[in-house]
């Protein structure tokens, strides 16, 4: 055992690490995740000095933005002024531009690469045909066992390396005080924060390649620091900064805050107007044809503008997840893997069993399976040996030559090909959900109680009351082909797993007649007879929404044909407008999706900006253009704001998240980000370095967040977070929480209100739960008279 004051710094060490999520299962997280307890500044700069990162954007973005009207230069000059700057916003862009802060890694890269030689060859996860030996031992003795076979370390026999790892850590470190062991130790986490974001990954999300070969913290720094010893490298180099470049970093926070304030301002104006708009129309509201639940991701946004658009169709946003707490056993591979918010422990289990009519079926889909999942075994092998995989070569480099060249030139119709067979798993299975456990999935059933608040929690949160006769919940999950990142464009509230599987599971749930009753007789929740709920999948890269109807009653058949041919009409003009292609724009979408080649089949998550928690009438008929991720909520429907709380508390924090890593993957790619795709080379199935080693990346590809090397897409803005509801509900919301608090006090998150007991003017919280006024006075006087005009209007 480590001695308790080692551990200590270790521990405190360790919260500088955010955690690197394997490409199966890419979830988008802030890499500062450990700092969000600091002000976004002060974090910042520790990054900076820790990783040798940079943490705001270049020059050449703010010039882009300033051109863009995106930045209005009256918000810089106004900064400038009251930080003290005697220059102007010209001036203070060329300063920026001469006194270029350069990021510098302060760390050993020859240390680096001997390190990532021996963390690849142990975490592999069944990439390599040949393991590394003794891996079940654990990583600091299957190492120590193989160290003296490295001529770089210069250890000539085993027991010239300490024991155990607490051992080499007191010995290595026996003449360093406790504030220079926790100096120490950040400086090494931070060295390879891919890596040890993934040990961390493994070691906290317990997962069965952990269990099986246990790596810790502990173990890393044990092994690095002999490495460093054999190596003569110093534990802690010296780190210097300069006056000029912290001016620097002062004047590009303000340039920052005047794009993030300008952003605000647009915003504001924008929803305050189509308030305006909306007081001064008065109708009567119909029960529409069908309601559609979407995930509140960015990308629904523009799909659910199109889908009402197509059909008298209302549209809700909620988390992808539906509510539902659950692991997913896919009986494909039998591989199970969370489908909720990271945040949130897993509660349940969905597997899937035939439906009562399908069983004969079933046992054929599971002997087709069985086959396919042994020729690709068989392949892999014959690939990989030694002593095939010369011959195998060889053999087949015409058929894969012939395949090569359909992917690429026919791709769009191998897409359709393939998507023939869309549903065809869905058709012949049904999910069943158990309690999460380890001893036994199968016959821990769910009682109906918990049944009934996952249906009721989707009702709540998002102020629904009425239901149409067809009810859709569409979960999202993306289609790509040759891409390690592709995961990273599934459902981030799903823990980057495609939603098919929560919203099937939400509609059977739904569906189930002892719910529906429950919900009345306790809640007073009138579901009608003849309404029926649906799951679904929005697949963004083709903005198709498959249905998955195939135990549906005939009693809706004819309303879900209607619905099928409007959302391909919906399709068709959402592809239009995303791909700026009005000709065949459907085929174009097909062909990024499978088009190997294809760098950036969709742009995820890009553009993300801004959280809004209101109805869908403050928003209907506007085209946000992909930057706001929407959550429905009715205020009046939730008095004493718990409602409110829950979307804070979660959807809240995962959107913050997201928006972190699309911020700091595109201020500082090479750190933060993935890199270019170009380079790209997959390590133990799990993670992707540059080239042939190095750290593991940990966000984002180049391509995913830039339109070229100097042109930005996204535009990296802290989240701005604007909820409709009145100011008192949100203050006590957030005397409740300190960490809510805490994330709005520190600047990691700006928070607006709307509140509709002020005219729905838009503030913003400051420190210490001070609300100013987002546009100025004299809009919101004129906004005042616009609105007497409109409730005298409406009274007559």
């Amino acid at each position: 055992m480590i001695n308790s004051k080692l551990q200590q710094s270790l521990n405190e060490a360790s919260e500088i690490v955010g955690i690197t999520w394997p490409l199966y299962s890419f979830v988008t997280s802030n890499p500062l995740v450990g700092f969000e307890k600091n002000h976004f500044s002060e974090a910042v700069n520790q990054a900076e000095t820790l990783f040798g990162a940079r943490s705001f954007p270049e020059v050449s973005l703010y010039r882009q933005a300033l051109q863009n009207n995106e930045i209005q230069e009256s918000e810089v000059a106004n900064l400038l002024k009251e930080n003290g700057f005697e220059i102007t916003p010209s001036e203070s862009l060329k300063q920026m531009e001469i006194e270029t802060v350069t990021a510098k890694r302060n760390h050993d890269s020859n240390l680096d690469r001997i390190v990532s030689k021996w963390l690849a060859a142990f975490m592999d996860e069944g990439l390599a045909e040949w393991e590394m030996p003794n891996k079940s031992d654990g990583f600091y003795n299957s190492w120590r066992k193989l160290a003296k076979y490295d001529s770089e370390i210069k250890v000539r026999n085993t027991n010239e390396i300490p024991s155990t790892a607490a051992e080499a850590l007191e010995s290595l470190l026996k003449d360093c005080s406790q504030e220079e062991n926790l100096a120490i130790f950040k400086h090494h986490l931070a060295a390879l924060p891919g890596w040890t974001g993934y040990i961390k990954h493994r070691n906290e999300n317990h997962t069965a390649w952990h269990k099986e070969y246990p790596i810790t913290l502990l173990d890393y720094l044990a092994v690095r620091l002999f490495i460093a010893k054999q190596l003569g490298v110093a534990f802690l180099p010296n780190n210097t900064s300069s006056r000029e470049q912290l001016k620097t970093v002062a004047l590009r926070l303000l340039w920052l805050k005047a794009w993030e304030a300008s952003w605000q301002k647009q915003m504001a104006n924008t929803l305050e107007k189509n308030n305006i708009k909306l007081k001064s129309k008065i109708s009567n509201k119909q029960i529409p044809d069908a309601q559609f639940a979407l995930c509140i991701d960015t990308r629904s946004e523009s799909m659910r503008r199109h889908i009402e658009n197509v059909g008298n169709y209302e549209t809700f946003g909620y988390a992808g997840f539906f509510g539902i707490a659950m692991d997913y056993k896919n009986e494909n591979d039998g591989l199970v893997r969370k489908s909720c918010p990271p945040i949130l422990g897993s509660a349940y289990i969905v597997s899937e069993i035939p439906q009562k009519s399908k069983t004969e079926q079933a046992e054929k889909f599971a002997k087709k399976i069985q086959m396919k999942n042994f020729n690709e075994y068989f392949f892999r092998r014959l690939k990989n040996m030694l002593p095939s995989a010369f011959g195998y070569v060889e053999g087949s480099g015409i058929f894969y030559g012939f395949s090569l060249v359909g992917r690429t030139l026919f791709s769009g119709y191998n897409y359709r090909k393939i998507n023939l067979k869309a549903t065809d798993y869905e058709g012949i299975y049904q999910p069943k959900i158990n309690k999460c456990s380890e001893e036994n999935h199968e016959h821990l059933d769910i009682p109906l109680d918990e049944k009934v608040a996952i249906v009721k929690g989707a009702f709540d949160l998002t102020g629904w009351k009425t239901f149409a006769p067809v009810v859709l919940f569409v979960g999202h999950g993306s289609h790509t082909a040759n891409n390690p990142f592709g995961s990273s464009l599934d459902c981030g509230a799903c823990a980057a797993s495609p939603g098919r599987h929560n919203a099937r599971m939400f509609a059977k749930l739904a569906n189930l007649e002892d719910v529906r009753k429950t919900l009345m007789e306790k809640y007073a929740i009138e579901i009608p007879p003849d309404t029926v709920f649906i799951g679904a999948e929005h697949n963004t890269t083709t903005d198709e929404i498959v249905i998955f109807d195939a135990d549906i009653p005939n009693i809706q058949n004819k309303a879900l044909q209607k619905i099928k041919a409007n959302l391909a009409k919906a399709q068709e003009n959402a592809t239009a407008e995303r791909l700026n292609n009005t000709k065949k724009s459907i085929s174009q979408a097909q062909r990024n999706a499978n088009n190997w080649s294809e760098t950036r089949p969709e742009w995820g998550l890009a553009k993300n900006s801004s959280f809004l928690i209101a109805p869908r009438s403050l928003t209907k008929n506007l085209n946000l253009d992909g930057r706001y991720f929407l959550h429905s909520y009715n205020w009046e429907q939730d008095l004493e704001g718990a409602a409110l709380e829950a979307i804070m508390q979660g959807p809240m924090v995962v959107t913050q998240w997201i928006n972190s890593h699309y911020y700091f993957s595109t201020v500082d790619n090479e750190t933060f980000g993935g890199g270019s795709k170009i380079t790209h080379n997959i390590t133990g199935k799990y993670g992707v370095v540059q080239g042939n080693g190095g750290d593991l990346k940990t966000g984002l590809p180049l391509e995913s967040v830039k339109q070229s090397d100097t042109e930005m897409y996204h535009q990296p803005l802290r989240l701005s977070v604007i909820i409709q509801a009145p100011i008192e509900n949100i203050e006590n919301i957030l005397n409740k929480n300190e960490n809510l608090k805490s994330l709005m006090n520190n600047e990691w998150i700006y928070l607006m209100v709307m509140d509709p007991k002020d005219c729905n003017r838009i503030k913003r919280y400051s420190k210490g739960m001070i609300w100013n006024p987002v546009l100025s006075f004299d809009v919101n006087t004129k906004k005042d008279e616009v609105l007497n005009k409109v409730e005298v209007a409406t009274a007559v």
